[in-house]
Parts: structure tokens; C-alpha cells; sequence
């Protein structure tokens, strides 16, 4: 495997490496840039009707994203959250894998160079479209709560029950590793072992943090076990912007999982040191919760919208969300108004409103209580909703009226979303979490590991609602992993991190491809808007201020999002990718979009 080099930096990422195959080198994304951000012109998209090429186009020079225009690829795509782990992805691409081998790579490695957001103590759903057999599918890490949990932990008027909700009694069953088994066990083609080389490496040798990693290392340092703080930190104080986080635990613990399998996570030495740190610090999650843990391939759910098939993860997963605002949207003339205008973004404020209502009406367990996809997935209730839609003044959200607020998660869910294809047209939209950042903050000794705190985005109040942390239940994950299908074939792979605004941004995105004609990367750069519970219209900075003032004359009680808690910033973190067929269905071209509001890039290959 070749070698990857890093040389130090400040605020950018500089990759070097030598040549293999058509594989090219990923510079990193120009974070100076974000200023392009809501750029709207460009070529359009290509669309059921415009699914072919013609032969000049079959080998455009590979590229990287930028702000505002998306990479190019003739033979794969690769976009994630962080330009080492788009390397990681290519660099399996390159060696002759196909995109599931890659999807493994990118994950494993964006878990190392993105810590805070995701890894091998988390969990994740991706959907993948398999060319051969020509379907799509879910693949699921089924989180679930312990068994033995005891969800009062988390409400008043247990002691310290709010500190409870960032702590190990917030540990479900961790799902990342079994996903990427499951998927290189199914659709894999090279040796599983050898797709953990990038980043075992990265972990190993180290990687110059940028800004936004040391901002996130500093504002969690005083939290992490002192294990943790001996090489997050340097002579007590945490990394900052150009030094370099060398992981050697995590790189065992990765080689573990290389050599031994998901296993080893579930019952074998990974597990054990799991189950024990757990023990130590009251949490809940158990040696057997582990052991009973098993990734689950499901059928997605979809819905057809503006001729495209838009497919994304069935429930548990709560991706049904985004569909019903698309489909609630599509009983209007979504164009007329013009993009971001106010008359556009007012509509769509109500319609997320509504939905959201609407999620915390519906949405549960599958296996207790499933949520009536058929009726909210119909065109009568989405026309029904859409008839209520006050075209000129803005409505109160109206919650179920057992709903109290206090026990709604504050603040976003840190997760990254990634996304590859191969040159056969192989598929993954794939998203990757620990809940907040970190995690639940804790660390079994001597595995670099990160624990997730799931549980603290159940919704505790009142208690028993559908949201609830429920013992040895799915966990209602509201992730959106996103595939648009034109005429059979994938056209489109999105999804976003975000918390409470994914299934809010998503349809904004959606729409930017499909009704405005946008490419990759301006669907994804575009500004966008979200509803904040119980009354705030969250609308960045980037969407003009006299739109602000028209939305705020009709009510919305609006919040300027710009830059936010340090180099928070932005409505999510969204990745995608698009392809484009020759006349015999045979993927000819692919774009790639990253997004500005992050550090990471999108590549050609």
C-alpha cells in the first residue's frame, strides 16, 4: 500500500503521496472560500430526460470540489467529511476495490481523522445500490438501548439526571463495525484486513489537526479521562492547529478489527474492555448487549417526486421525515416563487413545521409501535397538509398535547455522512455518528475508543412518549441517507450531518437538484433555513437580509445562523455525488459535492 505523507499546516490540508493507478492526489478543500457559499449558476443537473452522454465526455480529467463547482471523475467518486478519509476511499478504489471496499475504508478512516464525530465505539445506516443485481438497500447498525437500562436516569427528579445524558449511562449498542462486516462480507471484493490499512496508518503515524479539530478537542479537553488527555493534550493543555494527534491505542484496536473481525467488538478483547470501563462508570451496556448486536440489511423506503424515485433508510430510522416534507412540497409549484425567495422559504418553513409535528405524532419502534408510513407517505395527506399551509403568515407549531420541550435533545447531533461510486455504478450513501461530541466522553483504556451517548436524543419528557429511551429497543435514529433514482439507475447519492436540521436540510437540497436544476456542489453550498423547536426559524447569514426581514414581517421568529460556537458554523455538513450514464446505462461520468460549511472535499477518480 503506498504510503501516505503529511506535512504540517495551518487551517489547510496538504496531501502527498505517489502515484497508483488513475488514482489522483486530494488536495484539501480552501475553507477561505466559504464566502462562495449560495452560489446558484451553473450547469444544470442531468435529469431522466437527459441521462446520456455523448462519447467526448467519457474521460474528464479527475478532480477535487470546490465551493462552487463539483469534482469529476471518469471511473468512481469518493466525498467526506475530512480530505484524509476521501484519500482513504481512493486509495481502495485505486488498489481495485469497489465502492463497498471503499465505503469500509472511508468510514474506518474518517473515525480517525474526524474523532469527535464518529468511529468504532458509534453507529450508522447506509443505503447502497448494488449495479449487478440492480436494487437497493439498507443496512442498518441497529442501535438499541441496553437491556437492563433504566431510563429515569435521564429525567428529573433523578440527581444530576442532565449530566447523566453526556455520561456511559448514555451507551447504546455500538453498530459501526458490524456495518462495515456486513457490507464487505456481502458485497465486498478485496481481503476485509487490507481495507483498514489507511487508517491504521493515519492512526499510527498521526495527522496534523486543522482549526475546527482543535477547536472541538479544547471545548471537550476538561471532559475526557485523563487516558484520553495524555495524547489529546500536550503537558496538560489540549492539541491545537498544527500539531499532530497520534493515536497508537486506536490503531491496535483497529488492527484488531482487521485481523479478527466485528467480533472482536462484540464478545472478544475489544468487547471485554468495553463492558468493563462501562461497569466502572455506571452505564448500563453490557458484555451480552454486545454480544446480541447485529448489523440488518431492510428494504428502503421511497417516494416518487417529480419523476425521480427518492429512496432513503425505513425505520427505525426516521429518514421517512424528509420524505414527507418533499412530498408535502410537491403539491405546489415549487419553482414560481424563485429559489430562496421569501414566498419559497415561508412555504417551506411551514411545511417543516408540520412535519415535524408530525414525526413526533408518529414515529416509533417498528417492532412495537410503527409509524403509518402509508398514510403519511400518501398524496392525500400531503395534500391535506398543504391546503392548511398559510401562504402569508407564519403558524404556531403544534406539538402532541402531552409534548413538553424540556426533554428535547438542545443543540445539534455531531454526525458525518460520506459517499462513494464505483465505475461499475456501485453506490453508498452512508452515515456515521457518536451522538454528541465524543461521545459519551468515555474511553476504555489502552482502545482509543470513543462510546457513544445515543440515548441523549431521546426525547424524556413526558415520559413513555414514542421518543423515549425504552430498555433493549431500537433507538429512533433521525439520520437521512439519501439515494434519486432516474430511470433505474442511481442519479444521485446525498446525505447530511445535523442533528434536528437533517431531515430539514435534506429536502432543501433535494429540491435544488431536481427543481432548480442545480449541480452537486450548488445544491449543496445553497443557503438553507431549519425550525428550531418550539418557535425559531434558524436562517444563514448567507440568505439576503431583506429575505430575512420579509420572513420576520410574517412571523417567524428568526435566528441569524453565522458563525457559531467557534468554527461551528452552518446548517449541517452535507456530502453527494452524481452520475451520469452513455446510452447503454454505463456510468460515464461522476460529479461530487462537498460541503464549504466543513473541511472536507470531494475527488474524482
Amino acid at each position: 500500500m503506498r504510503r501516505i505523507l503529511l506535512v504540517g499546516f495551518v487551517g489547510l490540508f496538504v496531501l502527498i503521496l505517489s502515484s497508483c493507478g488513475s488514482a489522483q492526489p486530494v488536495a484539501s478543500n480552501d475553507t477561505s472560500s466559504e464566502d462562495n457559499v449560495g452560489e446558484e449558476t451553473g450547469e444544470e443537473t442531468t435529469g431522466p430526460a437527459t441521462s446520456t452522454l455523448v462519447a467526448a465526455s467519457l474521460d474528464p480529467e479527475p478532480s477535487r470540489s470546490t465551493p462552487s463547482s463539483p469534482a469529476v471523475g471518469a471511473s468512481g467518486m469518493v466525498s467526506s467529511a475530512h480530505p484524509l478519509a476521501t484519500q482513504a476511499g481512493l486509495d481502495i478504489l485505486a488498489q481495485g476495490g469497489n465502492a463497498f471496499d471503499a465505503a469500509v475504508a472511508v468510514g474506518a478512516a474518517v473515525g480517525v481523522v474526524e474523532p469527535y464525530m464518529s468511529g468504532i465505539g458509534g453507529y450508522g445506516t447506509m443505503v447502497i445500490y448494488d449495479a449487478e443485481k440492480g436494487e437497493t438497500r439498507v443496512l442498518d447498525s441497529r442501535s438499541r438501548a441496553p437491556a437492563t437500562l433504566d431510563p429515569d436516569v435521564f429525567r428529573s427528579p433523578t440527581p444530576n439526571y442532565s449530566e447523566n445524558r453526556r455520561s456511559a449511562k448514555a451507551a447504546s449498542t455500538l453498530g459501526a463495525a458490524n456495518v462495515w462486516g456486513a457490507l464487505s462480507n456481502d458485497y465486498g471484493e478485496l481481503e476485509w484486513r487490507r481495507l483498514f490499512d489507511p487508517a491504521i496508518e493515519l492512526a499510527d503515524g498521526g495527522f496534523i489537526i486543522g482549526e475546527r479539530t482543535a477547536y472541538y478537542v479544547g471545548k471537550e479537553f476538561s471532559a475526557f479521562p485523563e487516558y484520553a488527555k495524555s495524547f489529546y493534550g500536550n503537558n496538560g493543555a489540549p492539541l491545537g492547529a498544527g500539531d499532530r494527534l497520534v493515536q497508537k491505542d486506536l490503531a491496535r484496536s483497529l488492527g484488531l478489527i482487521a485481523e479478527q473481525g466485528a467480533g472482536v467488538v462484540n464478545g472478544g478483547e475489544l468487547g471485554q474492555a468495553i463492558d468493563a470501563t462501562m461497569r466502572e462508570n455506571g452505564g448500563f451496556l453490557t458484555i451480552d448487549d454486545l454480544r446480541n448486536s447485529r448489523a440488518e440489511w431492510r428494504d428502503p423506503v421511497s417516494i416518487d417526486y417529480q419523476g425521480y424515485e427518492v429512496v432513503t433508510a425505513s425505520p427505525p430510522i426516521g429518514s421517512w421525515g424528509a420524505l414527507l416534507r418533499l412530498g408535502i412540497m410537491s403539491q405546489f409549484d415549487v419553482t414560481a416563487p424563485g429559489h430562496n425567495s421569501a414566498d419559497y422559504l415561508h412555504r417551506y418553513a411551514e411545511v417543516t413545521k408540520r412535519a415535524y409535528e408530525a414525526r413526533l405524532r408518529y414515529d416509533g419502534d417498528p417492532e412495537v409501535d410503527p409509524a403509518p408510513l402509508d398514510s403519511l407517505l400518501s398524496e392525500r395527506y400531503w395534500a391535506d397538509i398543504a391546503a392548511n399551509i398559510n401562504p402569508s403568515r407564519a403558524t404556531p407549531f403544534e406539538p402532541p398535547a402531552n409534548f413538553s420541550d424540556e426533554g428535547l435533545p438542545k443543540g445539534q447531533e455531531h454526525t458525518t455522512h460520506f459517499v462513494v461510486a464505483d465505475r461499475e455504478g456501485n453506490v453508498v450513501s452512508a452515515t456515521q455518528t457518536l451522538g454528541n461530541l465524543f461521545g459519551s466522553r468515555v474511553m476504555p483504556r489502552g482502545t482509543g475508543i470513543w462510546i457513544n451517548d445515543s440515548l441523549a436524543f431521546a426525547q424524556f419528557e413526558p415520559k413513555g412518549n414514542p421518543l423515549d429511551a425504552f430498555p433493549g429497543r431500537n433507538r429512533l435514529v433521525g439520520v437521512c441517507p439519501t439515494l434519486v433514482m432516474s430511470d433505474g439507475r442511481p442519479w444521485v447519492a446525498l446525505g447530511t450531518l445535523g442533528g434536528r436540521t437533517i431531515l430539514q436540510t435534506m429536502p432543501q437540497m433535494l429540491m435544488n437538484l431536481i427543481d432548480f436544476r442545480m449541480d452537486i456542489q450548488q445544491a449543496i453550498s445553497a443557503p438553507r433555513i431549519s425550525f428550531v423547536e418550539p418557535d425559531i426559524l434558524a436562517v444563514e447569514g448567507s440568505v439576503p437580509e431583506p429575505v430575512r426581514s420579509e420572513l420576520a414581517t410574517r412571523g417567524h421568529n428568526i435566528s441569524v445562523d453565522e458563525l457559531r460556537h467557534g468554527n461551528e458554523r452552518g446548517l449541517g455538513n452535507a456530502h453527494g455525488l452524481a452520475i451520469e450514464f452513455d446510452s447503454e446505462g454505463n456510468p460515464v461520468r461522476f460529479t461530487g459535492g462537498a460541503d464549504p460549511r466543513g473541511e472536507g472535499v470531494a475527488a474524482g477518480f
